[in-house]
């Protein structure tokens, strides 16, 4: 298998296991916290499905995608802390917004290799729709947080 495509989920993964991580921290004790310390083992989960789904199809890890990853979650946090605090509504909804995104590309990837599996014996390795299904469950985890900050962020007085 030729594709970078799992090598590029592989990175967002690893950049979302750190974005989660640090709204878990400055949201610790709450049930926002919660939620997201659910969500990066969650994603840490998949993360390790991922990397044994690419050992099987012999496809290795990118050095310079990982790397990649985490200058991007640093920018990303640069850019979080700077339009608000750690604690704050705003980042709140960007970090979810932007998990939510991850989820989908995820679940998306599940999809086309369980679609590319129905032609590829190589590739009916994992279970995609069990996968898939786990991701939905997340998006939908992702969401509530989501609307609850989006409420927060844009009715608070300024």
């Amino acid at each position: 298998m030729q594709n970078s495509q799992p090598l590029n989920h592989l990175a967002g993964a690893v950049a979302a296991i750190e974005l989660l991580t640090h709204i878990e921290a400055a949201h610790a004790g709450t049930a926002t916290g919660h939620c997201f310390a659910e969500l990066r083992a969650d994603v840490e989960a998949d993360r390790q499905e991922l990397e044994a789904l690419m050992g099987q199809l012999h496809i290795p890890v990118s050095r310079s995608r990982a790397a990649m990853a985490f200058l991007v979650e640093k920018a990303t946090q640069l850019k979080l802390r700077l339009d608000d605090s750690a604690e704050g509504a705003l980042r709140l909804l960007e970090v979810s917004e932007a998990v939510a995104l991850g989820i989908e590309g995820k679940r998306a990837l599940w999809g086309a290799l369980a679609a590319a599996a129905e032609a590829a014996p190589a590739l009916q390795v994992a279970g995609y729709a069990r996968l898939a299904q786990r991701a939905e469950e997340q998006r939908q985890r992702v969401e509530t947080v989501r609307l609850e900050a989006a409420r927060a962020a844009f009715t608070a007085a300024p």
